[in-house]
């Protein structure tokens, strides 16, 4: 007899609109359709990471009516995304858990891959997309990728260089690691990966984009955050390289 295991997606949103709203809904269903056919019970967690300007944003009242069951974590001021996945982490409770962006940008397949590898090995499932990625983003965040990706394997000894694939997957040993994270921005992931570095085995799973997503810009301010988070994990993995010989 199979056994039905419990799957938490938990998604990350900021000043969503009323459009985004029913474009979410949507894409939620299609994604559990999808699923359906995998032995899983699915539940939502969405985690609103802060209100622009004090105004709680309309759309958060009226998603409850479109996806009955939901969960939504909500605070005042914006904390940045890997502190809103945590938040909604610490919050759900199931078997495994499934992490993607609002506007899941990820094609259905990709996602019930991730799933499917979850509940057929456990550990941490980790999206990894192939060089046909780099044809549909801009020249500058494809320059960043491709150098995060070579310090990765070069500096930081990871089998899995996408650290920043939005895609994530990963069982109660996962969730326990990711609770550990503290950085509140965009290398959340990366500081994951490491600190799971001989904890639980880290898989990639091949994954693609959905036609026509769009890419966010990446400002200079948030990389001179991140390159400071960056050297930091690098210091940091270094030491303990050191204390552990």
């Amino acid at each position: 007899m199979q056994t039905t295991a419990q799957l938490c997606i938990v998604v990350p949103c900021f000043n969503p609109s009323e459009a985004w709203g029913i474009s979410f809904a949507n894409r939620y269903r299609e994604l559990t359709d999808r699923l359906a056919s995998l032995p899983v019970s699915v539940s939502l967690t969405l985690v609103n990471d802060g209100y622009p300007n004090g105004a709680r944003p309309e759309v958060l009242d009226q998603l409850p009516s479109l996806l009955p069951g939901m969960h939504l974590v909500s605070y005042e001021e914006n904390r940045g995304k890997g502190y809103a996945l945590r938040q909604g982490i610490a919050a759900s409770e199931g078997d495994f858990y499934l992490i993607t962006d609002a506007d899941f940008p990820y094609t259905l397949e990709s996602m019930a891959a991730v799933v499917e590898h979850l509940l057929q090995v456990g550990g941490i499932a980790a999206g990894n997309r192939d060089l046909a990625y780099y044809a549909h983003v801009p020249q500058f965040r494809k320059l960043l990728s491709k150098s995060l990706r070579w310090m990765l394997r070069n500096l930081l000894q990871l089998q899995v260089t996408d650290s920043q694939c939005g895609l994530k997957g990963f069982d109660r040993a996962g969730k326990a690691i990711f609770l550990e994270t503290t950085i509140d921005r965009f290398l959340f992931d990366l500081e994951f990966l490491l600190l799971a570095k001989k904890r639980v085995h880290v898989d990639p799973v091949p994954v693609e984009l959905r036609p026509g997503v769009v890419f966010s810009k990446v400002g200079w301010k948030i990389l001179a955050t991140e390159g400071r988070n960056f050297l930091n994990l690098f210091l940091r993995q270094k030491n303990d390289a050191l204390f552990n010989r």
